[in-house]
């Protein structure tokens, strides 16, 4: 697995796209998170459809073509600096075959930042446009209007990255060892809803897969994590870093099932690494070169997350 294009960090006064990419969005969490941004001396804007709710689909912020215009303007806007999705949820699947991807690969790399549902767009970066990304707070989210160590850690990710090329999660090894690869990941579910897809990835060979689920039944798990085993797609795989499972079984449970299906790859695997559906999350960037201490809970990367 090769790394991928780095995006250029972001400077004062710099101006960021906020758009809906899934599920709808709270306007008063929208507003604090833009107030966040603009006392990092940002200039965010918001796309137009980012309040729309879909006619017939109450889990979608408004027509699928309208969230991929929103998405492929800001994207394309020269004056964009970098592209925050303001939350979750579902619906990135629906539009991400609607972008014109030739367009967004011809307007230049930009830092792209997002979670949980928008695990689709960070997989079709790096397949279609080689770019790296950061798995991140978004815009609109609980944790970041209202965590200082999520605000601040992706504060310095997308400004200073050179400060935060170690990511320390203190989390703890659930299969001991050291291994270098090339991050990827995202939401456990979307990675295998990912499976037979256009341009999907083949494999996670040659990566350190970063896995997280929220609100999921153990069996459910068991099911992601076995029809990735069952395709192939985790062999070649250096080692695994295990974020937050919020709102699944106790986490007794799902460890063991973790335990289960993952401890016969014969690599690294960390649990707890603190990214993901939890307070305070961190920001882990997919497509660079990192090593993964599993007794430590480090993840250093190579070269800062952004240029």
């Amino acid at each position: 697995m090769k790394e991928l294009t780095r995006p250029r960090r972001l400077a004062p006064g710099a101006r960021v796209a906020v758009v809906a990419t899934s599920g709808p969005v709270p306007e008063e969490r929208l507003q604090a998170g833009l107030d966040v941004l603009r006392g990092w001396d940002l200039d965010p804007v918001v796309a137009p459809h980012v309040l729309d709710r879909h006619g017939e689909f109450g889990y979608l912020a408004g027509r699928d073509a309208d969230r991929a215009a929103d998405f492929q303007n800001a994207w394309c806007d020269p004056s964009v600096a970098a592209v925050l999705c303001a939350r979750g949820g579902y619906g990135a699947q629906r539009m991400t075959d609607l972008l014109d991807w030739d367009a967004m690969r011809a307007a230049g790399p930009k830092a792209f930042v997002g979670f949980s549902d928008v695990t689709v767009l960070h997989e079709a970066f790096a397949t279609r446009l080689g770019l790296a990304t950061l798995h991140g707070p978004m815009a609109a989210g609980v944790d970041f209007v209202k965590n200082a160590r999520a605000q601040e850690h992706l504060r310095a990710t997308l400004f200073a990255p050179e400060t935060v090329r170690t990511i320390a999660s203190g989390g703890t090894a659930l299969v001991p060892g050291r291994a270098r690869g090339v991050t990827l990941g995202g939401c456990l579910c979307l990675l295998a809803a990912e499976l037979g897809t256009p341009h999907a990835r083949p494999s996670a060979a040659g990566g350190l897969l970063c896995l997280e689920d929220v609100g999921e039944e153990t069996y459910r798990l068991d099911r992601y994590l076995t029809q990735l085993l069952r395709a192939g797609w985790l062999e070649g795989v250096r080692g695994v870093l295990l974020g937050s499972w919020e709102s699944c079984p106790d986490y007794a449970e799902v460890r063991t099932l973790l335990a289960d299906r993952l401890g016969g790859l014969g690599v690294p695997v960390v649990e707890e690494f603190g990214f993901g559906h939890c307070a305070g999350a961190l920001t882990v960037p997919f497509g660079v070169a990192a090593e993964l201490d599993a007794d430590a809970g480090t993840l250093t990367l190579d070269a800062p997350a952004l240029s």
